[in-house]
């Protein structure tokens, strides 16, 4: 009898000690899983926040590395037209006078160079303009766009079609105008240079949340992947990610590059 109650007593300081053991090992166990929990979302964090500072500093390296672009282009427009352009006004002046001084069969050449002389100022005051941002802020894009068709008419293409769909909206951050059309003029700047095209398009697309810009060349065409490595497409892209604008750029060979950006208006 007393064997059988020790064994009873062995028994239950057994099974008491078991359950602690378990007990104190699924505290345990839970305290690693809150550990572990708590680790991945405090590193989870620590990522994340490192993540944001990264694209908050890349945001604003593309934004110093535009505004520096502005800038050079700004300085640049007005050498073209207080230099330049006063330069080429004064040769048009002296070849007036010069006009009325020299022969008959003299006169036919003098207008000629004369009139090359013109189409030099209006080209150089036309591209000024198109590269002062000052001066594309109070145009707006759509002046701003009529002024580079313009000069793309004279300078290369035999047809350039500008529509525009729907009812303009005013964009809200002015700014944000002139980096779409410098998106646009890089698009023409290569157009003009690789396409071997005769024909473009531009077509401005106001929706109620959302402004489409459309822009194609009948061109030769090109390889994308191999453009993308370019520094001009990655200059087209970088300003469309500071405004946050999606950009589709696509090409085929013998038919053509197109472009299609659609800017937030909200």
């Amino acid at each position: 009898m007393v064997q059988t109650t020790e064994r009873l007593v062995t028994t239950d300081a057994q099974r008491y000690l078991l359950i602690y053991m378990i007990a104190v090992l699924v505290i345990l166990t839970a305290l690693v899983i809150v550990f572990f929990v708590f680790f991945q979302k405090r590193k989870n964090k620590l990522l994340m926040d490192k993540i944001k500072q990264q694209r908050a500093f890349d945001k604003e390296m593309q934004r110093a590395q535009t505004e520096v672009q502005e800038q050079t282009l700004k300085n640049i427009g007005w050498e073209l037209h207080d230099n330049v352009g006063q330069l080429l006004a004064y040769a048009n002046m002296q070849m007036n006078m010069l006009n009325a001084q020299v022969e008959e069969k003299v006169k036919p050449t003098l207008n000629a160079t004369s009139e090359t002389i013109k189409q030099s100022l209006q080209e150089v005051r036309a591209l000024s303009k198109s590269l002062n941002n000052d001066v594309l802020l109070n145009m707006g894009l759509i002046d701003s766009i009529k002024n580079e068709v313009t000069r793309l008419e004279r300078l290369k293409f035999e047809t350039v079609n500008f529509d525009i769909v729907g009812e303009e909206h005013p964009l809200q951050d002015k700014k944000h105008q002139v980096i779409l059309f410098r998106i646009l003029q890089e698009f023409f700047s290569n157009s003009v240079k690789y396409s071997e095209a005769d024909t473009l398009s531009i077509q401005l697309n106001y929706q109620p949340d959302i402004l489409e810009i459309t822009v194609a060349d009948n061109g030769k065409g090109f390889d994308v992947e191999l453009a993308e490595k370019g520094s001009g497409l990655i200059n087209m892209k970088s300003r469309a990610e500071l405004i946050k604008t999606s950009f589709n750029l696509t090409s085929k060979q013998d038919v053509g590059t197109k472009l299609v950006l659609n800017y937030p208006l909200v």
